[in-house]
C-alpha cells in the first residue's frame, strides 16, 4: 500500500495523518492497521524506528470514536511501555494523531509525583500510556481501574523482559477484561516473550517487517578491537574524526555513562548522560538538548535509551558491548531510522569477545572489523 487512504482510516484521521507530515505508511503500518481496524488481535515483530506507534495508535483512535465515553479513573485503552521516555513518546503521538478527534490521553510513569497523573485519571481519559511499576502503584491507590479497558497494547515486550516486568505485566493483565483487543509488539521473540504473547492473544494476526533479531538494513556495522584502557582515546578520536554528527554512545552502567561524559569533557567534547539515576527533569532536558542539536553526543544506558526517538542520529557507538545480545539490536536501531542510513561502531576489548560472538550468533552475521587508527594504540590481542 502506498497511501494511508488505502488502509480504511476515516477522513478525520487522514487529515490528522497529513497534518503530522506522515506521507506513506511504513511496512508495519500497512500490515498491522487493517487487521487492527477489523478488531483482530495483532502480534507485531518489528524493530524500533519502523513506525509501530502509529500502527496501533491509528486503529485505537478510530475505535474511540464509537462506543461509550471514558469514565473517571477507567481508561478505554491501555498501552504498557518499559520506560518513561517511550511512554512519553507514545502519549505525544496519540495526542498529535487524536487532537482533532478529541482523544483524551494521559501518561503515567515513575520518577515524578503522582498528583498530576491521579488528577488526569480522575477527569477521565480515553488512552492511558503507562509503565508497569507506576501503573501498579496507581492501582494500589485506587486511582485507576482497568475493568473498562477495550484495547490493551504491550510495546517493546522484549525490553519488558529485560527489566523484569513479566510478573507485574501478568498482574496487570489479570485486571483487564478478557473480552478485549490485544496488540503485542516486540523487536525480538525469546521464549519467555513468546509464552507471554500466547497467554495474552487470541488467534492473532502476525505481522513482521524483519526476521526476528535482525538489524536494520541501512546500519553499517563495524567493530574495533581495542584494549579497555584505550577506549577513552578511541572514543574521542572517533567523535573528532569519523562520528562528527549527532552520536549516541552506549555504556553498560549508569556510573560508566557519567564517567564517559566527564572524560569527554576533559577531551574538549561536550556530552550529556541519560540514565535511571537522573531525575525526570534532567532526562527530559538532556534529550531535548540532543534532539535540538545543542548537544551532539548523548551517553546512555540501555534502559534509558528506550524511547529515544530522535531523527538524524548518524552514529551509535558501543563504548561497551552489551552482555545481552538482544540489546545490541535495540542499540543500533537508534540510527538508520525512517529509511535513513547510519553507522554503528563497537569498541571491543579482549574480555568482550564472547559478547561479540553471542551478538553475531543472534543476528546471524559477522560484524566487519574496522582497523583502529594508528593513534589508537594498545589494541586488544
Amino acid at each position: 500500500m502506498t497511501s494511508f487512504s488505502e488502509l480504511g482510516l476515516a477522513t478525520p484521521l487522514l487529515k490528522a495523518v497529513a497534518a503530522a507530515n506522515y506521507t506513506a505508511p511504513t511496512p508495519i503500518q500497512a500490515q498491522a492497521i487493517p487487521p487492527a481496524l477489523a478488531g483482530h488481535d495483532v502480534l507485531g515483530i518489528a524493530q524500533t524506528g519502523t513506525g509501530k506507534t502509529a500502527a496501533f495508535a491509528l486503529p485505537i483512535i478510530t475505535r474511540l470514536q464509537t462506543g461509550r465515553r471514558a469514565a473517571a479513573t477507567a481508561p478505554r485503552a491501555l498501552i504498557l511501555a518499559p520506560t518513561r521516555e517511550l511512554a512519553a513518546q507514545i502519549a505525544d503521538s496519540f495526542r498529535t494523531l487524536g487532537r482533532t478527534l478529541g482523544a483524551r490521553v494521559a501518561v503515567a510513569f515513575g520518577g515524578v509525583p503522582k498528583g498530576r497523573q491521579v488528577r488526569a485519571l480522575a477527569a477521565g481519559v480515553d488512552v492511558l500510556v503507562a509503565t508497569p511499576g507506576r501503573l501498579l502503584d496507581l492501582m494500589g491507590d485506587r486511582a485507576v481501574r482497568l475493568d473498562r479497558v477495550e484495547v490493551l497494547v504491550l510495546d517493546e515486550a522484549d525490553h519488558m523482559l529485560d527489566l523484569g516486568f513479566i510478573i507485574p505485566i501478568r498482574r496487570i493483565v489479570q485486571q483487564v477484561p478478557g473480552e478485549r483487543q490485544t496488540m503485542f509488539f516486540s523487536a525480538t521473540m525469546p521464549k519467555e516473550i513468546a509464552s507471554l504473547a500466547d497467554g495474552m492473544l487470541r488467534d492473532p494476526v502476525r505481522v513482521s517487517v524483519a526476521p526476528v533479531a535482525t538489524t536494520a538494513e541501512k546500519v553499517e556495522q563495524r567493530v574495533i578491537f581495542v584494549a579497555q584502557s584505550e577506549k577513552r582515546r578511541a572514543l574521542s578520536r572517533l567523535l573528532g574524526q569519523e562520528a562528527s554528527g549527532r552520536t549516541l554512545v552506549f555504556t553498560r552502567t549508569k556510573h560508566g555513562a557519567d564517567r564517559v561524559v566527564k572524560q569527554l569533557a576533559e577531551d574538549g567534547i561536550d556530552a550529556e548522560a541519560i540514565h535511571g539515576n537522573k531525575s525526570q527533569g534532567q532526562r527530559e532536558r538532556a534529550l531535548a538538548s540532543f534532539r535540538s542539536g545543542r548537544t551532539r553526543v548523548l551517553v546512555a544506558t540501555d534502559i534509558a535509551a528506550r524511547g529515544i526517538d530522535v531523527t538524524g542520529i548518524d552514529h551509535v557507538i558501543n563504548f561497551e558491548l552489551p552482555n545481552v545480545p538482544e540489546s545490541y539490536v535495540h542499540r543500533i536501531g537508534r540510527t538508520a531510522r525512517a529509511g535513513a542510513g547510519g553507522a554503528a561502531i563497537s569498541l571491543c576489548d579482549n574480555a568482550e569477545r564472547g559478547f561479540l560472538r553471542d551478538i553475531e550468533r543472534l543476528i546471524r552475521a559477522k560484524v566487519p572489523v574496522m582497523p583502529a587508527p594508528a593513534a589508537m594504540l594498545a589494541r586488544a590481542a
